[in-house]
């Protein structure tokens, strides 16, 4: 898209909203540096809830465990049973024993433990480059491609079970805004996880207990899984003043038929579809466009949702409170307006919520 393009675009985007859409700078907000949550609750369904009702734009204090009185027999809960790997990996340059980071990102489809890789100190990593991780070297990587940003193609080597090895050897990639990334960190992880291979966690799942979801159940709400494996797509910032101009990179995603079909039943019964979520809504979004209904697929969804896109398969969603600037900030902003949500995080700051991954959540509805 040229700039001219981008020009005419801007233009109608602001007849139709009363602002740029495109502008990063709409979706940008200050937080004091003592709300980012550090640590999760010591319950995970005790954190807080604030309640978004998008026909009167009203704002409701809960706790999370209250979601319960807002969700109604026979709605549909879509949760991503994706589980986070941990990708983190220290080590070094095996030909000069420089200091690597590598997060393993995603796997390369048909290529057998070939993996794309976010590397910190990525200059010193070149083609034909040789890696190490774990005190016994017991992960090894060759880089066999170049790419932007830090981004490498890492071909790896390891004895035994691969998921094995990386619990030996790896950390769970905590997202750097948590101080503390030692220890195990075992509730960077809901509590449904089953389909390894995230780099980072679905954290609006967080807050669900195993005795939140038997009430859920036992009260008639139907609960349903997709897998939505985490990775650059989903947490890589927004640098471009355009939002246009930013590059969403592809994650894997997989529904199966039986989700499919009742999915499609609650649609036709006119019962709501409620996303645990932003990854479960991209999965739910991709799949609905693309067909027109829910049907068994899985591949690779690109899908970047800001104001302007019309939402077909999502009726409610659940999501945590996100990052200034942020894609997921422009999602929640095209499923309520820009302005209420804004609004309700103003009112979150003030209220002393706690932010992101280990943070409070939002119920819009």
């Amino acid at each position: 898209m040229d700039e001219q393009e981008k020009k005419i675009k801007e233009e109608e985007a602001i007849k139709q909203f009363g602002y740029n859409v495109y502008s990063l700078d709409e979706y940008n907000y200050n937080l004091p540096e003592e709300l980012i949550a550090q640590v999760p609750s010591e319950r995970r369904d005790e954190s807080r809830l604030l309640v978004l009702n998008r026909k009167d734009e009203s704002l409701v204090d809960k706790r999370f465990s209250d979601i319960y009185d807002y969700l109604q027999k026979g709605d549909v809960l879509v949760r991503n049973n994706t589980k986070v790997i941990p990708s983190r990996l220290l080590g070094r340059k095996k030909e000069t024993g420089a200091h690597i980071e590598a997060l393993l990102l995603r796997p390369i489809p048909g290529q057998k433990d070939v993996y794309q890789a976010l590397c910190g100190n990525a200059k010193v990593i070149k083609v034909g480059t040789h890696l190490a991780f774990g005190k016994n070297d017991e992960l090894q990587a060759e880089c066999l491609e170049v790419q932007e940003e830090g981004l490498r193609i890492l071909k790896l080597s390891y004895s035994g079970n691969f998921y094995e090895v990386l619990d030996e050897v790896g950390k769970m990639p905590l997202p750097p805004y948590i101080h503390n990334q030692e220890g195990k960190n075992d509730r960077y992880q809901t509590v449904y996880a089953k389909v390894e291979g995230s780099s980072a966690a679905p954290t609006a799942g967080f807050h669900f207990s195993e005795e939140l979801n038997s009430r859920l159940l036992s009260k008639g709400v139907e609960i349903e899984e997709v897998t939505l494996h985490v990775g650059l797509g989903t947490f890589r910032p927004v640098k471009e003043n355009n939002i246009l101009d930013h590059k969403m990179h592809s994650e894997f995603y997989n529904m199966n038929q039986d989700v499919a079909d009742r999915l499609n039943l609650a649609k036709k019964e006119g019962r709501r579809i409620i996303a645990v979520g932003t990854t479960s809504v991209r999965t739910l979004e991709t799949i609905y466009h693309k067909f027109n209904e829910f049907k068994a697929d899985s591949g690779d969804t690109s899908l970047f949702i800001y104001p302007g896109f019309k939402y077909e398969a999502v009726d409610a969603l659940i999501t945590n409170f996100h990052l200034p600037k942020s894609t997921l900030l422009m999602l929640v902003s095209a499923f309520a307006s820009r302005e209420y949500i804004l609004k309700a995080y103003e009112h979150a700051i003030e209220e002393r919520y706690h932010f992101f991954s280990f943070g409070d959540a939002m119920f819009i509805q």
